[in-house]
């Protein structure tokens, strides 16, 4: 079976694509926060022909992360995948109000977090045999184009795609495939705003189509099952009538 280790598991995007993957067969470390939440996910996951493996964890810390990962390695002997989906954000506030704090905190979690997952992935997959994995980044619209007030979270998912793209170049010599799949009101908690109306470029407040989150989870299930000859570098989801291009 393959191994996959999912941040963020235990709400959202992360708790869906660890169901999805669970039922594919992957044995699967959920990592997260809060063990009850990652606890929850295995409940809403049934019966799966994968395993799963709770291991709470804070990935802003590097001793947190090694320890993940050496259990996952202990446990199940390698490394087939790595969802790098944990992310935090503030709320949405004028630019020149953003705290460091504040700023800190985003860019710990959605950039830091998921370079030292990276970090420690490589370590994993270019030594064991048959060499190589695969990564997947959580991007987002954001990478792309920004929400009024958000530039801790715009800047730290445009990192994103930087990391993403030295992450597939220096992976290569190792087998390890790297891509990014950029997420657009997939309906989660976090973005049940969007049904209620949501801050557009043009000040107005408009409520936005949303998408069930298990397409997403199904593409990176999909993503996830590709041989390692084949990458997606770039795949963007969204809901098709949301705003996108200029948040127009």
């Amino acid at each position: 079976m393959k191994v996959a280790i999912i941040t963020g598991a235990g709400s959202g995007i992360g708790r869906y694509a660890s169901i999805a993957l669970l039922k594919k067969g992957f044995n699967v470390a959920l990592c997260g926060r809060t063990a009850a939440n990652l606890e929850q996910t295995v409940i809403e996951a049934g019966s799966t022909t994968g395993s799963a493996l709770v291991i709470p964890t804070d990935i802003t810390q590097v001793d947190a992360v090694q320890t993940l990962f050496a259990k996952v390695r202990s446990v199940f002997g390698r490394l087939d995948l790595l969802f790098n989906n944990a992310g935090t954000n503030v709320p949405g506030i004028l630019l020149e109000e953003i705290s460091l704090q504040q700023w800190n905190s985003v860019i710990a979690t959605n950039l830091t977090g998921s370079f030292l997952c990276t970090q420690e992935a490589f370590k994993i997959m270019k030594s064991q045999q048959p060499q190589g994995g695969r990564i997947i980044n959580n991007g987002s619209i954001s990478a792309h184009s920004p929400r009024p007030n958000s530039a801790p979270y715009t800047a730290s998912k445009h990192a994103i795609t930087g990391l993403t793209k030295s992450t597939a170049l220096d992976g290569r010599k190792y087998n390890i495939i790297c891509s990014q799949i950029d997420i657009g009101n997939a309906l989660t908690d976090m973005a049940a705003r969007m049904t209620k109306g949501v801050p557009q470029a043009d000040g107005s407040m408009a409520i936005e189509p949303t998408m069930n989150v298990r397409h997403v989870a199904d593409a990176i299930a999909h993503l996830a099952e590709l041989p390692l000859e084949v990458n997606i570098p770039f795949m963007t989801i969204l809901a098709s009538k949301m705003p996108y291009v200029g948040r127009g």
